[in-house]
């Protein structure tokens, strides 16, 4: 029996305690659920597909590190609705109200996001290229440079000036891309000019020979030399080399051959990149004023 002051509890806390207990049971269920999935998968299942991946693809980085992103967000996915079931909330992706509102939001981020859609399908064509990896160097019409990673929307390339670059997919599929170091070995062609009162066949000879004497030249194809053009001024000769790429250092390589060119042409008595001559014609006048 109450005193006289008391108020009496309402007859719907007793359900109300029970709906909040309730609340409280799933959402523990959910947590414990996503969690146990989320780390098993990154503890256990990530780390050994990966194992088996990079054992069967170790020239093939590109696929390894793109298989560890789509795992790692198939789990995230996977975990939320292990998690939606062990809180007793998978019948909502079942029932008939649910699966009109799933439909609904599906087709509003398909028409929303077609573009990101279509990146991501443009990026698993470029991770199946046997020839796009990590790590090679690529020229596409908006610029170049070296492939880091491959994710979903875009492809991130460290530039020449070591920026780097997030490309989207889609422009890497749909415009031509130009591998120059793709393969074992790589041309190098370098220029230079002599002046027509050289002698022209040694010149051709001292310029196959500088070619040759590189550190990282190839014997085969072995180095040549050409005249390729007679122009106006001076003769335009051409040396042509092959390197392993897979070095790198080309920018390099080719310094070091212009250098040892000029070194060996000054020894050489031969002139390198004569001056330009220039004929003038036609008249002046000079006129001088009277004296005051």
């Amino acid at each position: 029996m109450l005193a006289p002051g008391q108020i009496s509890p309402p007859g719907g806390w007793p359900e109300v305690l029970d709906s909040y207990g309730q609340l409280a049971s799933e959402l523990l269920a959910f947590v414990l659920a996503t969690a146990a999935v989320y780390l098993l998968g990154r503890v256990v299942v990530v780390p050994l597909v990966l194992r088996v991946v990079r054992s069967r693809n170790r020239n093939n980085p590109t696929l390894v590190t793109a298989t560890e992103t789509y795992l790692k967000v198939g789990f995230v996915g996977l975990a939320v609705i292990v998690g939606l079931v062990a809180a007793g909330q998978g019948g909502f992706l079942t029932n008939t109200d649910s699966a009109i509102l799933v439909a609904a939001l599906t087709f509003v981020f398909g028409v929303a996001g077609q573009e990101v859609l279509g990146s991501l399908i443009s990026g698993l064509f470029l991770v199946s290229d046997p020839d796009f990896n990590v790590g090679d160097w690529i020229s596409w019409p908006g610029g170049s440079g070296t492939i880091e990673e491959v994710d979903f929307r875009v492809t991130r390339i460290r530039t020449a000036d070591n920026e780097t670059v997030a490309v989207p997919n889609t422009e890497l599929t749909t415009n031509a891309l130009t591998r120059p170091f793709g393969r074992d070995t790589y041309r190098i062609t370098e220029r230079a000019y002599v002046s027509y009162a050289e002698d022209t066949e040694r010149a051709l000879y001292e310029l196959r020979e500088v070619a040759g004497n590189g550190d990282r030249v190839l014997e085969e194809p072995a180095p040549t030399a050409r005249i390729t053009d007679l122009g106006s001024d001076s003769i335009t000769v051409e040396a042509e080399f092959w390197i392993d790429p897979s070095e790198g250092g080309i920018v390099d390589i080719k310094s070091d051959f212009r250098r040892r060119l000029k070194r060996r042409f000054d020894d050489a008595d031969l002139t390198l990149a004569p001056p330009s001559g220039r004929e003038l014609s036609g008249s002046v006048a000079i006129e001088r004023e009277a004296a005051g």
